[in-house]
Parts: structure tokens; sequence; C-alpha cells
């Protein structure tokens, strides 16, 4: 087995002598055309570790790399290095094991290929990869057991078993030691390749009965730094005598063989003999090589036959060195080599690898425009592996000659895309071997449009519905144009144009894809607030110089019920006080006490509205028109009615789902103030209670009840004097509604809305016996200019009398009245 390794480290370094001339010869021809750059780098580096500075060796600055699109291409081959475009070096893509990469090989060097994308140039790089002591020498074997005959004369040799060390030079295998043994010595032959073969020598006889087993540490050691070591147990068994040991008919045998010959081949038989009789004279035949030729070779023990059990390649290894060892019963050892040589034959198609490729070029293009940069590779060898390639001769194209196994695909005339806009070249690369094997790579090339024609429509302009509230981000149409052109040309943008709507930007109304022409809302519409929404749409190609095409389009917002009913009248004050509407007892059936205006924001039927009575006081006592929302009597007051009637009148439209507002509306029924009062009294007036705990409560409630009141009465005067002073130095109405017609108001969706006020006059009248409140005719005038007066406060007017002039106390209780049923404040 250590004579197998050291045949298949000798092939491995005549492997890499031949390498190594190759890349000599590469470098000749290199030399006479781009130059090739040199570097040395250590094993086991890590990834990224600085190799060289290859901006520098190329005469280029580091930003110049990526200009030129500087790449190294593989040539179908695992890479180990990779470029730093922005530092301009040359660096490891991974970690490097020299023994993996070049076993057993003195000098073990990388080759690699830089392209300049732009000029379409090929610079040769070789690195050699320097060996670091990172393996000890190893022993197939931890414990090896050697039999030595008791008569074996003195200074006989046995061999010790090999160790390998994967290491070259000082870093491989130096010496070895054996531990100290009175019967035996240690030496170590070395041969023409360098390797050394480790003998144990017989120093003093032995008596197998005085000691029969002997036992020795062997170790070996390499000269590197720190010294790395390995060691095998020798166990010496001592035999009976057997003075002859087996001998070989030749110290080599050598046999050629095809690389394609079948599992099971016989190669040849090697022959040993021993002139001992007997069982001393049996010789057993055993293999002393690398477990990889194990793998592929197999010797019969008994009969020497020597036969394949795995494949041959050539690629893989062309040569192996064996040994083969013949021993007897004695444990006489004898070796002898075997040199198997295998013969190539043609069994590998050429690879093709396209290193740089341009898919596409415009028509036009000037011939010598290049198209694919193409490497070509062999796995044979000799005629085996000489590659030609070849084009079809009817296309616009031919194949130029580059650095070693590079071919350039360039045009031979300027392409024209209206002729052939798409070309299929196969390329065919075909060897010089019996019988010739070929590969053929197709590449497609498109031949590139201008731009010639503007996006299109479908349609002159567009149009879309939408109903309003519309959800924020919801897509709500799209439009589509066409470019008959091609790629680029072909791809089409769409904008919405700068425009203004009521004060703002339409883009903050709606957006569009760029890409897909999709419109999204990007605000919820009101009808109320716009119907109609004008776009202009443009479609812009991607070419150069880009054109585009516009299109009109109109967004119409559809109503949806989504404003409800809005009561104008009656309007009620905000300081917290309640509004009444007046009624005489003596009111006939159908006497109009007061009209419900309402208006609805929508349109169309959405703004029909239709007044309800909901609930009443008195059920029965009034009615609501369904139209008009006019309260009127529905029969004459009873004795037991009460003097407030509470009355809830919903005003709902005729949407989907349909909408609701209520209102509700307090009507006294009285025909004196007197009585009014004295009805208000009995119902105002709380309960006497014994409670003696509240007393102190209810005295600080009066207090701050009539502290309140006076404040009131002073704040009521003042804004009266005001009001009264501004009228008459204006002459003129400030309310907000002055400029509406007196008897009308329009609603939002045009529907004129009359409005009518229903207010009454009051009078009041003493005698010496009472006072008697009057009810006259309704006067209908203007409900706003009534909403404008009870907003200005204006106070009732009483007539001097002396019976209401006597004292404060009936003033008082007239004005408590008049604060408490008036519709506005007084």
């Amino acid at each position: 087995q250590n004579r197998k390794k050291e045949m298949t480290a000798l092939h491995k370094q005549q492997a890499s002598r031949g390498r190594f001339l190759f890349c000599y010869l590469l470098g000749l021809l290199w030399n006479t055309g781009t130059g090739q750059i040199h570097y040395s780098v250590p094993e086991e580096m890590e990834k990224g570790s600085f190799v060289g500075d290859i901006a520098k060796d190329l005469g280029l600055k580091p930003r110049e790399l990526s200009e030129r699109g500087a790449r190294i291409v593989s040539g179908g081959k695992k890479q180990h290095f990779a470029l730093n475009v922005r530092s301009g070096s040359l660096v490891t893509a991974g970690r490097i094991d020299r023994e993996e990469l070049c076993p057993g090989a003195l000098k073990c060097l990388l080759n690699a290929e830089i392209l300049l994308e732009d000029k379409v140039k090929i610079y040769g790089i070789e690195v050699e990869v320097t060996d670091i002591n990172d393996n000890g020498p190893r022993f197939q074997e931890d414990e090896v057991d050697i039999e030595v005959s008791e008569q074996a004369a003195l200074g006989m040799k046995f061999p010790l078993p090999n160790a390998w060390d994967l290491d070259v030079a000082m870093n491989g295998l130096q010496r070895y030691q054996l531990s100290p043994n009175l019967h035996f010595s240690l030496h170590v032959q070395s041969k023409a390749d360098g390797a050394k073969y480790p003998e144990l020598v017989l120093e003093r006889a032995l008596d197998r009965e005085e000691e029969p087993v002997h036992h020795l540490i062997l170790t070996a050691s390499d000269g590197g730094d720190p010294v790395r070591s390995g060691t095998a147990r020798v166990r010496v068994i001592v035999l009976d005598a057997n003075d002859n040991a087996p001998v070989f008919n030749q110290s080599v045998y050598s046999v050629s063989i095809p690389e394609n010959v079948p599992v099971g081949t016989w190669l040849l038989t090697v022959n040993a003999t021993d002139p001992d009789e007997g069982v001393n004279g049996e010789v057993t035949y055993f293999w002393n090589i690398h477990n990889k030729a194990k793998q592929i070779f197999e010797l019969d023990n008994h009969l020497g036959r020597i036969s394949t059990v795995g494949n041959l390649n050539h690629e893989e290894s062309g040569f192996y060195e064996m040994e083969v060892q013949a021993k007897d019963n004695a444990g006489f050892i004898a070796r002898a080599n075997v040199l198997v040589t295998i013969v190539d034959v043609n069994d590998n198609a050429p690879e093709v690898t396209i290193t740089s490729l341009t898919t596409s070029v415009p028509e036009g293009s000037p011939s010598g425009t290049v198209i694919a940069l193409l490497n070509v590779h062999d796995q044979d060898s000799g005629e085996n592996g000489h590659v030609t390639c070849s084009i079809p001769s009817n296309l616009p194209f031919k194949l130029e000659k580059n650095y070693g196994n590079y071919y350039s695909l360039v045009t031979s005339i300027a392409l024209d895309r209206e002729q052939v806009s798409v070309y299929n070249i196969t390329v065919t690369a075909t060897d010089l071997g019996a019988p010739p094997l070929s590969t053929d790579t197709h590449i497609t090339l498109y031949v590139a449009d201008v731009n010639d024609n503007p996006p299109t429509f479908s349609q002159t302009s567009y149009s879309a519905y939408i109903r309003e509230n519309n959800p924020r981000g919801s897509s709500i149409y799209s439009v589509t144009a066409s470019d008959p052109d091609s790629e680029e040309n072909a791809q089409i943008t769409y904008t919405i144009a700068d425009d203004t709507f009521q004060g703002d930007p339409v883009s903050s109304y709606v957006s569009i894809n760029s890409e897909t022409g999709v419109f999204y809302a990007l605000r919820s519409f009101d009808y109320e607030k716009f119907q109609d929404l004008q776009l202009r749409v443009t479609a812009t190609d991607s070419g150069e110089p880009p054109l585009n095409n516009s299109v009109s389009l109109t967004l119409f917002i559809l109503d949806q019920n989504d404003n409800a009913p809005e009561i104008l009248y009656p309007t009620f004050p905000t300081d917290g006080s309640r509004g009444v509407e007046l009624a005489p007892r003596s009111a006939e059936p159908g006497y109009l006490v007061t009209k419900i205006v309402a208006v609805d924001g929508d349109s169309g039927q959405n703004a029909w509205l239709f007044y309800q009575l909901l609930k009443a006081t008195e059920p029965g006592l009034f009615s609501v028109g369904l139209h008009n929302g006019e309260i009127r009597t529905a029969r004459s007051f009873l004795e037991k009615d009460a003097l407030k009637q509470n009355l809830v009148v919903a005003v709902t439209d005729k949407g989907e789902p349909p909408l609701s507002a209520t209102v509700s509306v307090i009507v006294v029924v009285a025909d004196s103030i007197p009585e009014i009062l004295s009805d208000l009294s009995i119902m105002e007036t709380p309960e006497a209670t014994d409670n003696s705990k509240l007393t102190l409560y209810l005295v600080i409630s009066v207090a701050s009840v009539s502290c309140l009141f006076f404040a009131f009465i002073i704040t009521l005067l003042a804004l009266t004097l005001r009001t009264w002073w501004k009228s008459h130095l204006s002459g003129v109405d400030s309310d907000k509604f002055g400029a509406v017609p007196a008897s009308q108001f329009v609603g939002t969706d045009g529907v004129r809305a009359f409005l009518q006020s229903y207010s009454h006059e009051v009078s009041l009248t003493t005698d010496s016996r009472k006072s008697q409140l009057v009810f006259p005719q309704p006067n209908y005038a203007d409900t706003l200019l009534s909403l404008q007066s009870c907003d200005k406060n204006t106070p009732l007017l009483f007539s001097s009398n002396s019976e209401f002039s006597k004292g404060n106390q009936n003033m008082v209780q007239v004005s408590s009245f008049l604060c408490h049923f008036t519709t506005t404040q007084c």
C-alpha cells in the first residue's frame, strides 16, 4: 500500500510537470500577444485575501476596471479568484487547498483570465499556490506486524510501513525515527523520485524462546515549522527458521490500456517464487498502493492477477505507479513496481462556454459589432482535444479567433430589422478525434427597433360614473394605450395633467398607476360639492426620444343618500331655553299653529321630505302635513287639555336607506297672561317638604337664582339698547339671510322651499279687575326675519298703565313668563 501511494504521488508529480510545461508554452504565446501576469499566494488563505494589484499591473486605475466592465471568466471551470473592482485587486474567492488542487505536485499553478467588456480583451493570470505545513505525516495503519525468523542473518532488512505527507518540499516527509531497541535499527532508503522508505535492520540475533515479540514505535516527521509527526506501532513477531525470501521474476511490470476498457479487464500477472519448500515456499501477494488506486485495480492474492474493478478516466489520471509485495509464510517480503499507462480515447465532446453575450443589437449597427465571446475547451488530449468552431455560411456573422481558446462572434454586415428581426445562430465546436465529436451552442439575437410610433388610446375620450362617499384608495377606472413598437419603445407610462380643480391640484383628488393606467381615488367624493371632474391623461413611451398621446377623462359623481334632513325652523336658542308656539283656546280645528321647515343636501328622491308626528301630549289634538310640515289643530281645545303641549315631529327623506331628523315643539294654550301665570305656578310649585335638612340648600338656591335673574335683566336691557342704537344707525338688517327673498329659501338641489313665519301679536290691556292676553289672526311674515327679530332679543312693549306701574312685582312676573315661554331670547 505504501508503494502504491508512492507511485500515485510520482504520477501526480509528472502530471503537474506536464501542466507546468503547458502553462509555460501558454505563457510564451501570451508574451507574443497581450502578456501574462504572475502572482503567488499561500494556500488556506481566508476568502477575500489579497493576491495582486490587477489595476496597477494592467496600467489602469481601480475605477477604470468597473467602467470598462472588467470581470474574471471561468471558462467552464471552478474559479478560485475574484476581482475587487473598487480596490482594483485580485482576491481569493474561497479557501484554496493546494493538496486538493495539485496533489503531489512540486509546483501548483492556477490560471485565470480577466475580460475587459468594453474592448472585449482577455488578459491571462497565473497564480502559484505555495505550500504551508498544514498536513502531518500519516501512516495508513496505526499498528503493523512484522514476522522475522529467529535464524534471520544479522543485517537483514525488513520493510516498514511508509508514511504519507500531502505537503511538499520541506513541509513534506523528511525523516523517520525508531524507538530504542537492542535488536533492531532503522535504515531509510531514498529513491530517485525523492521518496523515503524505512527499513528495519536486524542488529542482534533473535531468540524466540527468550523474547517472542518485540514492540517498536516508528515516528515520521516533516520539516515544517512547527514540525508535524505521525507514529505507527510495529510489532515484530519472531518465527521459526525460514531463510529464503520470495523473488519477483522482474522488478518492474508495465502495461498500457485504453481508458474505455470495461470493468473486470485483466491487465497483467505478477510472479514471485520462493526456493523454500512446503509452507515456507507459499507466496501471497499484497498491494502497497493508495486507497484511490484500490478502487480501480484489483490484485488476486494467490495468483498475482491484476484487473480493473472501476472505470478508467484519462482526464482524471493518465498514469498509475503501484507496488506489489510478495510474502511467504516466514514473513519475508519481496517488492515489485507496476506501471499502468491510461491511453486517451476521444470520449469527451468539446465544451463551449459563452463568456460574454449581447442578446440584442440596434438595427443599422456597423459591421464587426461583437455579439458574443466564446470559450472552447475539450478535456481530451492531443488531437482528441484540438477543437475547431464554425457557423452556418448563410448568416451575416463570422467567427474570429481570439486569445487562447476564445472566439469572437461578430456581424459581417449591417443588420436590418425590417428584413429579419430575430437570428438563431448555431455555433458548432468539433474536435479532431476519431471519430470526431461535436457540440452545438445556440444563440438567439434580437434586432432592436427604433421608436417611431406614439402610444394610441382605443377611444378619443373616456367617461366613468362613481358613487359619492367612495372609499379612499379604491380603484375607480382604468385606461389602456397600445404601442406597436417593441421593448422599451412599447413600455408606456401614464400620467395626469397638472390641472387645478376648485383651487386644489387634480393630483390631490385622483392618482394613476403609471404602469397599468388604473385610477385610484385619493378622496371620498361628495356630490354636494361637485358633480363631475375633468382629467387629461397622457400616455408616454420609454423610447428615445419619447413619444406621447393624450385623451380626456370625465368622472361623473353619482348622488347617495348621505345627508339627513336639516331643520331650519323652529330653531332653538343655544342658551338652554326652549322655544314655544302660542295657540288660543278658542282656535278652531285646522288652525295653523306653526310650520316645520327642513331641507336636505341630497338631490332627487334622496331630498324628498315627509313629515310625521311621532309623539304628542294629547294624541289627536294636532296633525302634521305629510309634505308641507304644517302643524294644525285637529279638534277644538277642551278644558281638560294641558296648558303645555309637547309635540315631537320626524322629518324623513326618501333615500335608501332613509335618513331622518326630529324636532320638539312646545305649544302653549291660553287666553290670558294671568291664566298662564296661574297655571304655571300650579305646575311648577314644588311640593312642600318638612325635611329641615333642605332648608339651607333651598335658601342658597333661591339666592343664586335671584342673582342670576337680576344679572340677566341688566344684560337684556343693555343688549336691547345696543340693538336699537345699531338699527337706527345702519338702517339695514344684519341677519345672514337678509339677502334671501322674504318668502322663500332655495335648497341645495334647486328646490324652492317656501318658508312662512307664524307669529302672534300680543297686546296686554289692564283694568281694575284683570289683565287680558289677546290673540289676533296669524300674521304671515318672513320666517328668517322673525328669527332675526328673536335673535335681537326685542322685548314686548307694554302700554303705560297705573296697574302695571305701581310696583315691580307684576313686572317681574310678566318678564318671567316671557323668558319661560318665548321661542327666542327676550
